[in-house]
């Protein structure tokens, strides 16, 4: 540790300094994923956000997804060891593989990392012995009710399990943000079902009547948020040599290469960075407008089994359960990414 500016007591100082100054206080937040490319910006934006004292990450749930639930844990872990925050609690998935979707290891690299866990610090968890996400989601809500922020980059499995072992749970949650679903546009694993979403259908609709203020960021909003080759170099511009840097230029080299082989960025060098919109969405509100909705999952359709579906007829409606985004500012938002990343490449330079 002795080679990079990381002194626990300085940063406490420097966070005590800022919330007195401000009078805020940072926001509680979970953050269910499975790492996963874009999953992996985001979490790296959000923990930009943590070491300047702007957040407070509570923990990380994992979840089976984009790979297998030993996958998504590993990657969790070796994110944080990537940026000294090891301590920060991570939980594991159940295993629970969807035969019918799939995984989108053909996105993201068999190791869901676009092929770089390899070059990332070695996790010294063991998923065996790690605590089960759903308990941690439990025990934090009920720890502090009202106060946590869930933001959702995955399927939904986690959340729904909790809400089935102890009914109500999700209620505490200060905020549920999601990014899933598909409205107005096809979605991305069949014609009409985004992958959170269709990866487990049935957690959704739970976790979908479980309150009435959902926040729900789709395909309709992400697919506009293309992270590019030159946004990695700018980041990297600040501190060539540094490892957070070298990943984040790597990682983009590897998801654009797939992207462009399934046209996911309509030609365009880069990736999209789906799960990125929740962090903006909660620290960068102005850049969304929204709609109000009741929001339905199907679950047993032959080909339209995970679809969402939002009543847009001009008609009295007498429930909504969750707010839609609508629009997004890409560029503002890319902006603000790229810039909350270059501030933590520069906190970790050697001295």
């Amino acid at each position: 540790m002795s080679d990079v500016r990381y002194d626990k007591d300085w940063l406490f100082f420097c966070q005590t300094a800022f919330m007195m100054l401000t009078q805020l206080t940072p926001p509680k937040i979970i953050l269910d994923t499975d790492p996963g490319g874009d999953d992996a910006l985001a979490l790296l934006w959000l923990l930009s956000l943590e070491i300047r004292g702007l957040a407070e990450l509570v923990a990380i749930t994992t979840v089976e997804g984009n790979v297998d639930a030993r996958l998504t844990f590993n990657n969790a872990c070796e994110l944080l060891q990537l940026v000294h925050l090891n301590h920060i609690t991570v939980g594991r998935g159940m295993v629970k593989p969807n035969p019918e979707v799939g995984d989108a290891s053909f996105i993201h690299g068999t190791d869901g990392l676009g092929n770089l866990a390899a070059t990332l610090p070695a996790c010294h968890l063991q998923f065996e012995k790690a605590t089960a996400s759903e308990e941690i989601l439990i025990d934090k809500l009920n720890q502090f009710p009202g106060e946590i922020t869930l933001i959702c980059l995955a399927p939904l499995t986690n959340l729904a399990a909790a809400e089935k072992h102890s009914p109500g749970i999700l209620k505490k949650a200060r905020e549920i943000i999601i990014m899933g679903g598909a409205f107005t546009v096809p979605g991305n694993v069949t014609p009409q079902a985004e992958f959170n979403i269709a990866y487990d259908p049935e957690a959704a609709a739970i976790v979908f009547n479980s309150r009435e203020d959902l926040v729900i960021l789709s395909l309709d909003i992400t697919r506009s948020l293309i992270f590019t080759p030159k946004m990695a170099q700018e980041i990297a511009q600040i501190m060539p040599k540094s490892a957070i840097a070298q990943f984040i230029v790597s990682l983009c080299q590897s998801m654009t290469k797939t992207s462009l082989l399934f046209r996911e960025t309509q030609g365009i060098k880069g990736f999209l960075v789906h799960d990125a919109v929740t962090i903006a969405y909660r620290f960068y509100p102005e850049m969304l407008q929204f709609c109000r909705g009741q929001v339905h999952v199907e679950t047993a359709g032959n080909w339209t089994k995970g679809q969402t579906l939002m009543d847009r007829r001009h008609q009295a409606k007498i429930e909504a359960n969750a707010w839609v985004a609508t629009q997004v500012d890409a560029a503002n938002l890319l902006a603000a990414l790229v810039e909350d990343l270059k501030k933590l490449v520069e906190y970790y330079q050697p001295k």
